[in-house]
């Protein structure tokens, strides 16, 4: 079994750590220069900011709604991700960590039985978070690829999984890949 952790709107997360009066308000992280959106919250998602879009055509309804804007800081996102990995690492392994983006890492999870592997993710999330204080998905599947399926449906679900959504059995499969658009496979 592989298991996928990708970090919640990491760069808004990032900058949410070092400023907490922040939690549950709209946040979104802009490119190089300013220029475009790379990161908002689910906050700044629901009112309307678009991703990737030039922050110019969201000025709008982001003062409208009193969204904080960071511009990028990629030192201090590179060393929270240096601490999210290591702390992976140290929870299943060196070797059992693969590094996939700033922000995601695959584990590999034969080592738990089918059993206990909701409990293993569920651990894995809330040590993470503790640790690090990046709030995290966890998705494990037979597959990267359901793993990924998983993941993003622990993040779409988020009261209902509370972050951790394993696939195991032939139906629990069945039933994501018809919850998933063709689109979303990755």
């Amino acid at each position: 079994m592989k298991a996928l952790i990708d970090c919640n709107n990491f760069y808004c997360s990032c900058e949410r750590l070092f400023r907490p009066d922040l939690d549950n308000q709209p946040v979104v992280v802009l490119s190089n220069n300013d220029g475009c959106i790379i990161s908002r919250t689910d906050e700044a998602k629901k009112i309307g900011v678009g991703m990737a879009a030039p922050y110019y055509r969201n000025r709008e309804i982001i003062e409208q709604n009193r969204v904080a804007v960071f511009s990028s800081n990629y030192n201090l996102y590179g060393d929270l991700s240096s601490r999210v990995m290591d702390t992976l690492r140290y929870l299943v392994g060196e070797q059992k960590v693969e590094v996939y983006s700033v922000d995601e890492a695959f584990l590999e999870m034969d080592g738990f039985r089918e059993t206990g592997l909701y409990n293993a993710c569920k651990e894995i999330k809330e040590t993470t978070e503790q640790w690090t204080g990046i709030k995290v998905s966890v998705g494990a599947g037979p597959s990267k690829v359901l793993a990924k399926v998983a993941n993003r449906l622990s993040k779409k679900n988020k009261l209902e999984s509370r972050g951790v959504m394993v696939l195991q059995s032939v139906h629990e499969i069945k039933e994501a890949l018809e919850k998933t658009y063709v689109d979303d496979i990755w």
